[in-house]
């Protein structure tokens, strides 16, 4: 009875460790495709750090042009290999991002429903495009932000810039752009999951707007019209094309659905109309109604005997 029980624990036991041994073993594959996207980094690192420093050395060009002296440059002993691990680890994150997305992608798909994974696909496919976009924008966009912020460089100053602080500021820069590309997308996402209703979005395009405007005012380099425009445009014309898309999806269901009711065309402090179809039970008289147990008026024969 003990190997029994002790057998029962160990078959209950070992889901757990083979999801833990799938897990180690997409995590190996991954840091292992990284690592190679790392070397590649480093052996291409000269013309990655130019692609990375260009739109800075356009914007020293414009303020030596004016008379200011701009200078990128490095502050300490190890900062050039410091530097060049930055930019080997970067590419290597980004070379390698088809083979630890396929990791990830497979360590995740054994949870989900077929459709919900053909979603997922598709949002995949629709997502990259989007985030290179918005990087392709924020790399048009810096240089324009740097020669304003450069602008305020007071006569006979000299502006000396760390690469590395410059290494932040462009990455965050591409990152916040590129997720704001992303958003039109989740909000599509949550109408596919019956999170959100194109009606509902449509009744929030005076926020939808403002946030957006807001998210671009800070998410841009220097804040000024122009350049927020330049982000706040392309986002508010994504949103649109989600809302529509959720429109035609919530259309769709409603076929789908036929007869009956969308709930969720109603407001939540909204009365939806209810079902009046009588139960087919209803008005039925139960079998066991006024049925007569045969046990009834039996007389126990221990009773008579005694």
């Amino acid at each position: 009875m003990a190997l029994k029980e002790r057998g029962a624990v160990e078959s209950s036991a070992m889901p757990l460790t083979d999801h833990l041994r799938e897990l180690r073993s997409r995590l190996v594959k991954s840091g292992i495709a990284i690592a190679l996207g790392m070397v590649i980094g480093w052996i291409y690192y000269a013309p990655l750090f130019d692609w990375l420093s260009a739109p800075f050395m356009g914007a020293v060009d414009q303020a030596r042009e004016e008379g200011r002296a701009v200078t990128l440059a490095l502050t300490g002993v190890a900062d050039p290999f410091v530097l060049q691990m930055q930019v080997a680890a970067v590419a290597g994150l980004v070379l390698s991002s088809p083979i630890w997305l396929y990791q990830l992608w497979r360590f995740v798909t054994p949870g989900l429903h077929r459709h919900e994974r053909r979603w997922a696909i598709g949002f995949v496919a629709v997502a990259v495009p989007l985030f290179l976009g918005g990087v392709a924008l924020a790399y048009a966009v810096l240089p324009l932000g740097l020669e304003v912020l450069l602008g305020f460089t007071p006569d006979n100053v000299e502006n000396i810039v760390s690469v590395d602080r410059y290494l932040s500021f462009f990455l965050r820069t591409i990152l916040v752009f590129g997720i704001g590309f992303l958003v039109p997308l989740m909000l599509v996402l949550l109408n596919f999951a019956g999170v959100l209703t194109g009606r509902r979005l449509i009744s929030w395009w005076r926020w939808i707007i403002v946030g957006v405007i807001l998210f671009a005012a800070i998410a841009t380099p220097t804040g000024d019209p122009i350049n927020l425009l330049l982000l706040a445009g392309p986002i508010l014309l994504l949103v649109a094309i989600a809302v529509g898309v959720c429109v035609l999806n919530d259309r769709r269901r409603a076929r789908k659905r036929g007869e009956e009711p969308d709930y969720a065309q109603y407001d939540d402090d909204e009365t939806s109309p209810l079902d009046d179809t009588a139960s087919p039970l209803d008005d039925t008289a139960s079998p066991l109604d006024d049925t007569a147990s045969p046990l009834d008026d039996t007389a126990s024969p221990i009773g008579d005997e005694a």
